[in-house]
């Protein structure tokens, strides 16, 4: 298996340190989230394996009842793009949403 599908390549140094590596079929990616001004509402960037961002946006989100802490450990999970990511913390999943203009 190549690196970059399955199995993280080398973290690459143009990314911020926090990003994470989610694989997939044909090839993985690199995700980080940050805060924002608004509690609800966060950056996110996905960037290819070589580490080139091919998406950045702010995302919304979705009230589970729970409630995300990004200071806390969680992990990216699948399904998620440019549109909709997903992420496990603590056994809950949060899913957040593009916020368009």
């Amino acid at each position: 298996m190549k690196a970059g599908s399955i199995h993280p390549p080398e973290f690459p140094k143009s990314i911020p340190g926090h990003s994470q590596w989610l694989s997939g079929q044909g090839a993985g990616t690199w995700f980080s989230i940050d805060k924002t001004a608004d509690k609800n509402h966060f950056l996110i960037r996905r960037f290819t394996p070589e580490g080139i961002k091919d998406c950045e946006r702010i995302f919304k989100l979705q009230d589970n009842g729970t409630g995300f802490d990004i200071d806390q450990p969680y992990r990216f999970t699948h399904i998620s793009h440019c549109s909709k990511c997903k992420i496990i913390q603590n056994d809950a999943i949060f899913t957040f949403y593009y916020v368009e203009d």
